[in-house]
C-alpha cells in the first residue's frame, strides 16, 4: 500500500488545515486509517484514527475536540481536519495504513500496528 499525505503549510495560531492522505491501493476499504506526528527528537505519536466504514473513530486527547479525522472509500483518501491549532501541533504529520486481520479489530494507537505508511507533510503553526 503506497500512501501520498499532502496538505501541510504554515499557519497562524487559530487558523486551520485540511490534511489529505490518497492511496491508489484498491484494498483500503480493509484498512484502518491513522494520522501520527512526530517533532524532531521525539518519538512519533498518535493523532487519529478510523474504521473502513468511518463510522468509529478515536482521537488524542491533545486533538480532541479541534482535529476531525474521515475517509472517502471511494476515493481511497483520508483526510484530518486542524482546526484552532496551535503552537504544539507543529510537527511532520503521517498518514499510515493499519491492515485489519481480525473481527472487531480496534483501532490502534501504536505506531507499529500500522503496516503502511505514507512520506510525512511538514505543519508549521506560529504563534
Amino acid at each position: 500500500v503506497q500512501l501520498q499525505a499532502f496538505g501541510g503549510g504554515l499557519v497562524q495560531a487559530g487558523a486551520s488545515l485540511k490534511l489529505s492522505c490518497a492511496t491508489s491501493e484498491a484494498t483500503f476499504r480493509s484498512h484502518h486509517m491513522g494520522w501520527f506526528r512526530q517533532v524532531l527528537g521525539k518519538e512519533r505519536e498518535f493523532v487519529a484514527a478510523i474504521k473502513p466504514t468511518g463510522g468509529l473513530t478515536l482521537y488524542a486527547d491533545p486533538v480532541k475536540g479541534r482535529f476531525t479525522i474521515s475517509r472517502d472509500n471511494a476515493k481511497k483518501s483520508v483526510y484530518l481536519q486542524m482546526n484552532s491549532l496551535k503552537p504544539d501541533d507543529t510537527a511532520v504529520y503521517y498518514c499510515a495504513a493499519e491492515s485489519i486481520r481480525r473481527w472487531k479489530q480496534p483501532l490502534a494507537v501504536i505506531p507499529s500496528n500500522y503496516d503502511y505508511w505514507g512520506r510525512g507533510t511538514q505543519v508549521t503553526v506560529s504563534s
